[in-house]
């Protein structure tokens, strides 16, 4: 048996979008930003569904962090349905503790109140979400998901991860899948098959 993943087998560092087919309403034209995909199962932080009423501030606030302005009322992700009450710092890795994860094309997960208290005073990452929560797959499952057709694979854009457009995401990490990336087209959902294979 070969030590490591190889690159097909992983997904980490790219994006699950929810195919139109997907049966979880939890998870329909959501975008995940697959951060651990292992023999253990996969993690991933869902980027396109922000907390109703629950601005960075608020958790600042909550936590006894001086909140800056400019901060104060940027959305908070749902960043899954498992462990909603716990908060993992997506961003950009220029910024680095002993516990983040780093993540293939330039991205890092952190879970601490430290980065926050840095992100709130100037020293954290350039780029960062707060997210409460994660989607998190047990072995196999993933894998059984994407023979079910539930979800696109897409290389993941930076760009996108960090745009606060959350409504148009869906459509643009589909129009990735595309190749059209650039603007200029969409993907078109009807030349999309979704045979499932059930009987």
């Amino acid at each position: 048996m070969m030590s490591g993943s190889s690159p097909a087998a992983s997904l980490v560092g790219r994006f699950l979008v929810a195919a139109p087919s997907m049966p979880d309403e939890r998870f329909q034209r959501s975008v995940v930003f697959i951060c651990k995909h292992d023999d253990d199962g996969a993690l991933g932080i869902i980027v396109n569904n922000a907390v109703d009423d629950l601005p960075l501030g608020q958790v600042y606030k909550q936590l006894g962090i001086d909140v800056p302005a400019m901060t104060s009322h940027q959305p908070v992700l749902f960043g899954g349905p498992v462990e909603t009450s716990r908060g993992l710092v997506l961003h950009s890795a220029d910024y680095k503790r002993e516990e983040t994860l780093l993540i293939e094309g330039g991205m890092a997960l952190t879970a601490s109140l430290e980065i926050l208290k840095d992100m709130a005073g100037g020293s954290g990452p350039k780029k960062a979400w707060l997210a409460l929560g994660h989607s998190g797959w047990a072995p196999g499952q993933l894998d059984r998901e994407m023979q079910d057709n539930a979800w696109l694979v897409v290389d993941a854009d930076p760009n996108l991860v960090f745009d606060a457009d959350f409504g148009a995401k869906w459509q643009r990490a589909l129009d990735l899948l595309g190749g059209k990336g650039d603007g200029s087209g969409r993907f078109d959902l009807a030349s999309y098959s979704h045979q499932t294979g059930r009987a």
